[in-house]
């Protein structure tokens, strides 16, 4: 079975993740979510958001095309890269993958006073 890697995000996941043994068919949110990573998912996974964003730095490409409907979803999210999913959508396949969470969201930000 395939590898999630998660990269250090300082509020949901400080250490980074290796998540050994994704299943494959699962959302990329959900495995996250069932190992205690606890990324946003405002919608509960119904893609009608994009508090779920990620960006794919590693096994983009075994990951099925997202929908018109998960792109024009993404066009709305903070830090939108040619690699960006909606980790309710994206599923893994049989590929590694790397994911890096956004430092904000549309519903996250933090200002330093």
């Amino acid at each position: 079975m395939p590898k999630l890697t998660v990269l250090p995000h300082p509020d949901v996941c400080p250490e980074g993740a290796v998540i050994e043994n994704a299943p494959p068919g699962e959302s990329i949110c959900r495995v996250m979510l069932d190992n205690h990573i606890e990324i946003e998912h405002a919608c509960e996974l119904s893609c009608a958001c994009t508090t779920c964003h990620v960006i794919v730095r590693e096994g983009y490409n075994s990951l099925e095309e997202a929908t018109d409907s998960e792109e024009d979803l993404l066009d709305k999210a903070w830090g939108l890269s040619s690699t960006s999913r909606l980790s309710c959508q994206a599923r893994i396949a049989d590929a590694d993958l790397t994911v890096e969470i956004p430092r904000y969201t549309i519903n996250h930000a933090k200002e330093n006073h």
